[in-house]
C-alpha cells in the first residue's frame, strides 16, 4: 500500500488539470494502480445517421481530437510515461481502447518498459450497430493490463476472479453490457453527462482482480468518475484527474453518495500463500486431532495414524509428515498433504485442510474482536 508518500488531501479527491501536469506532480511511486480510458482518437469523417435519419451521438468532442497521429503518439507516451513514474514497483496499468488507438497505445507502452500481462477483449452485449453497413459491427473493446516492468511482482487476486466467475478460471474476454438505462449518468438538460462512459462492472473486475483494500487507483481520465465510485465501494483510495468542470461536478455528486462495504474479508479473498502458516501438529495442540486418528487418502488406498508430535504412521511402519508420507505411498516427488489426506466422521469423509481452515477462521475471528474498532462495536 502506498498511499504514505500521499499528501491526506490528494487521496480520495479529484484533481483539476492537465493529466500530464498534474501526474508530474504526484510523488514517484506512489500509486497502485492506473486506470485509464484515454481519447480514442476517433478519426470521424462527417455526420453519422441512424437508417431512420436520426442523428447519432457520436463523440466529437475537443478532447478526442488531435492534428495528427504523430501528435496523438506524442500525448500518449507523455501521459503513459508520467503514468508509469507514479506507480509503485509492483503496479499495474490497465487502459482501455479500440481499433484506432489501441495498437498504437500497446506498442509505445512496450517502449516505455511497461510489461504486458493480458489484453482483455470486452464484448459488448448490446453495441451499437454499423448502421452503414459497410464494416462489421464494432462490438468490442480491448483492455491492456500492464505491469510497471518485467520484474515487478504485480498483484493478481485469482482466488476473487475465480469466485467471480462461479469457481471457474476467469477468462480474457468479458461480456459486459453499455452503460445505459439507470447507470448512465445525465445532464441537467437529461442528455448524457459523457459519451463514453464506463459501465462499473467493467471496472469492477479491473479494480478487484489487480488491488487490495485500501491502495491507491489513479484515474488521470477521470470523466465522471466510473473509477472512483468503484474504487470507493471495494474500500481502496482513488485519485482522478479531469480538465473539464462540467464533468468534475458530475463525478463529485456521484462520489458523495457512494458508500463504502464492510471492511476485512468482505472486501478481500485472501490467496492461499497469504494465509497464515498453520502446522499440522496445532490441529492436534487445538484438539481438531486426537494421536491415534485414523487417516485415508480420498479412495482409501492409503492409511495412516496421526502421531502426538504430528507425524503420520503408515500400515507398514513408515513415518513422515502429512506431505513427505503421502508422497512416499503414492512414489510420487511430492505431495499436498492437506488435500490427500482425509478424516473420517461415520460415513463421511473430509480433507484435513477443512480443519486447517477452521483455525485460520477462529485466528481471523480473535484478531477482529481484539481490535480497536470491533471493541466499540461491541
Amino acid at each position: 500500500m502506498s498511499s504514505q508518500k500521499l499528501d491526506k488531501s490528494t487521496v480520495n479527491s479529484i484533481i483539476k488539470g492537465n493529466c500530464i501536469e498534474e501526474m508530474r506532480k504526484l510523488p514517484k511511486e506512489s500509486v497502485d494502480m492506473v486506470f485509464a480510458d484515454p481519447p480514442y482518437n476517433l478519426q470521424l469523417n462527417g455526420d453519422l445517421h441512424r437508417p431512420n435519419n436520426s442523428l447519432v451521438d457520436a463523440v466529437d468532442n475537443d478532447w478526442d481530437q488531435f492534428d495528427s497521429l504523430k501528435a496523438y503518439d506524442q500525448f500518449t507516451h507523455d501521459w503513459l510515461s508520467a503514468a508509469r513514474d507514479a506507480l509503485t514497483p509492483d503496479g499495474s496499468l490497465w487502459v482501455i481502447g479500440s481499433y484506432h488507438n489501441i495498437f498504437r497505445v500497446g506498442a509505445i507502452l512496450q517502449d516505455l518498459g511497461y510489461w504486458i500481462l493480458n489484453d482483455v477483449i470486452w464484448r459488448k452485449t448490446n453495441p451499437m450497430p454499423n448502421f452503414r453497413g459497410r464494416r462489421f459491427t464494432n462490438a468490442h473493446e480491448t483492455l491492456i493490463w500492464a505491469a510497471k516492468s518485467e520484474k515487478s511482482k504485480y498483484r493478481f487476486n485469482y482466488n476473487s476472479m475465480k469466485a467471480l466467475n462461479e469457481d471457474l478460471q476467469m477468462r480474457s474476454d468479458w461480456f459486459i453490457p453499455l452503460c445505459t438505462g439507470g447507470e448512465r449518468l445525465k445532464n441537467d438538460e437529461g442528455q448524457k453527462a459523457h459519451p463514453t462512459q464506463k459501465p462499473e462492472a467493467l471496472l469492477y473486475r479491473t479494480i478487484m482482480s489487480s488491488t487490495n483494500p485500501g491502495d491507491v487507483v489513479l484515474d488521470p481520465f477521470f470523466g465522471t468518475g466510473t473509477t472512483g465510485a468503484v474504487a470507493k465501494k471495494l474500500g481502496r483510495k482513488y485519485i482522478g484527474i479531469e480538465q473539464e468542470q462540467e464533468y468534475i461536478d458530475v463525478a463529485t455528486r456521484r462520489l458523495e453518495s457512494i458508500k463504502q462495504l464492510g471492511e476485512g474479508e468482505i472486501l478481500h479473498t485472501p490467496a492461499k500463500r497469504e494465509q497464515p502458516r498453520i502446522p499440522f501438529g496445532q490441529l492436534i495442540e487445538n484438539g481438531l486431532l486426537k494421536p491415534g486418528t485414523r487417516l485415508t487418502d480420498s479412495r482409501n488406498r492409503f492409511e495412516a495414524k496421526v502421531g502426538a508430535d504430528g507425524s503420520l504412521i503408515a500400515e507398514n511402519g513408515t513415518r513422515g509428515s502429512i506431505h513427505k508420507l503421502g508422497a512416499s505411498l503414492q512414489g510420487a516427488p511430492s505431495c499436498n498433504g492437506w488435500t490427500f489426506w482425509h478424516i473420517h466422521k461415520g460415513k463421511d469423509k473430509m480433507p484435513i485442510d477443512t480443519l486447517r481452515q477452521k483455525v485460520i477462521r477462529d485466528m481471523a475471528k480473535d484478531k477482529l474482536e481484539a481490535s480497536p474498532v470491533s471493541s466499540i462495536v461491541h
